[in-house]
């Protein structure tokens, strides 16, 4: 097989290993560098064995003076393939505390994470690898930092899977590829800046390494592979933790006592791999370490609220959960009947039922309905036998810390507060049993405590 089949053949059998087939969508992130340019040709000669449906993405930064021309060049190069090109324009902070490079990476993952398809494909290849590694390494980088780029990861939370088809082979093999063919490129002169941290991987460590150990490259990338394979068993065990410390009200919070019977290493992983599945940074370690040692420090009955980077790790009795560090404040609005109301971050769903939740007539019957907060000094009675009782006496039994009361999501209809989130109904507005039914459900993001 010669070396432009083989490439080929690669980027293909990465394709059908990720389940790429009849309708999916892909699309190519299209810097205009050769990398991308490989990918995009070979994906666009893929396109009528494989039945997909072909797009491109490129990212405009606006951080250098030929930004222009890069853009221009790809949507050229879509209009010859006819493939569909959307451009995005993105402001890059120039003061991050990680650098410009960092502050461009998020932008550009940010504006990719919008495009509406099943899977990006990125033109990293193997050097690319070996240079993440050894910058996350150098970082002190975890096990899953380790693993640097996945070869494919799935959708998740709405987001698009990322594929890497060109992971597995060297930058030369690309280039030389991209010249056989007859392609051409742009050139990022910021490559070549040395005052960048993987820049400066990429040009002066990786040499030297590759003179002590000339199959450094390869070797780096072998065991980034090997970090993953850790990482994968190490979400294995704290999903298998994270089931086995549940709580008993379930959904996305765990028992504080089976989350404390763990060993502290394994506390660590398993919440670690709570904040991966919501998307979020992994915090420094010394913040986890120090959050945990305040969980285990603390009686059960004392609530707690450790931020740990953008979300909050809280505790209040038995319970512990995460929940974003910075929410929203909520809007009173209306309801006129909407199948679901914004709430802050989160949003209030009202579905139809029958014997349960609100009792329909009342709602169409009223004058008024809000969705709003709770006012001062507010009492509800939940059971017709039983008096009206202050709503910070309900909140503490059902398990509402203090820090979430203000951000309780309450019905009021004509001016009488018939549901709050997490609480209840009020008996005065309860549907009996046969009749037709309205259930409103407080509603959070995935992996987040609700209703």
């Amino acid at each position: 097989m010669s070396a432009a089949d083989e490439l080929i053949e690669r980027i293909a059998a990465a394709l059908a290993t990720a389940g790429v087939a009849a309708d999916t969508r892909l699309c190519c992130a299209l810097s205009g560098g050769v990398d991308s340019v490989v990918l995009f040709e070979v994906l666009n000669r893929l396109q009528p064995g494989f039945g997909y449906r072909l797009s491109a993405a490129h990212v405009h930064h606006g951080l250098s003076p030929h930004a222009g021309d890069w853009a221009e060049a790809c949507m050229a190069r879509c209009a010859r393939a006819g493939v569909p090109l959307q451009v995005f324009h993105v402001e890059v902070e120039r003061l991050h505390p990680d650098g410009v490079e960092a502050a461009a990476r998020a932008a550009r993952h940010a504006a990719l994470d919008t495009v509406d398809c099943d899977w990006l494909a990125f033109g990293h290849h193997q050097d690319d690898q070996a240079e993440t590694l050894l910058f996350r390494l150098l970082r002190g980088t975890g096990v899953r930092g380790a693993a640097a780029m996945r070869a494919a990861s799935v959708p998740v939370d709405g987001r698009p899977g990322r594929l890497r088809p060109l992971l597995a082979l060297r930058r030369a093999q690309i280039e030389d590829w991209a010249r056989r063919a007859g392609l051409d490129w742009v050139e990022d002169e910021s490559n070549v800046a040395l005052h960048f941290t993987r820049n400066a991987i990429r040009h002066r460590l990786l040499p030297v390494a590759q003179e002590l150990f000339p199959a450094a490259v390869p070797a780096l990338a072998r065991a980034a592979a090997h970090f993953a394979e850790a990482d994968d068993l190490l979400g294995e065990l704290a999903a298998a933790d994270a089931d086995a410390a549940a709580a008993a009200s379930g959904g996305a919070v765990l028992s504080r006592r089976g989350l404390l019977a763990l060993s502290p290493a394994r506390q660590a992983n398993l919440m670690r791999w709570l904040l991966q599945r919501r998307a979020a940074l992994a915090p420094p370690r010394a913040t986890l370490d120090e959050a945990l040692r305040q969980l285990r420090a603390c009686p059960i009955d004392h609530p707690l609220r450790l931020a740990v980077g953008e979300w909050a790790c809280c505790a209040y009795r038995d319970e512990v959960w995460l929940e974003r560090a910075v929410t929203a404040a909520p809007v009173a609005q209306r309801w006129r009947g909407e199948a679901d109301l914004p709430w802050g971050d989160a949003q209030v769903c009202f579905e139809a039922a029958t014997g349960a939740g609100l009792r329909r007539a009342a709602l169409e019957g009223a004058t008024e309905v809000w969705l709003g907060p709770r006012a001062p000094g507010m009492h509800l009675r939940l059971d017709a036998a039983r008096p009206r009782r202050a709503l910070r006496k309900l909140c503490q039994e059902a398990a509402i810390p203090a820090w979430l009361r203000d951000r309780l999501p309450v019905l009021w209809v004509d001016g009488e507060p018939a549901w709050v989130g997490r609480v209840g109904v009020s008996a005065a507005f309860a549907c009996p049993p046969e009749q037709a039914g309205v259930l409103p459900r407080w509603v959070h993001g995935v992996g987040e405590r609700g209703d």
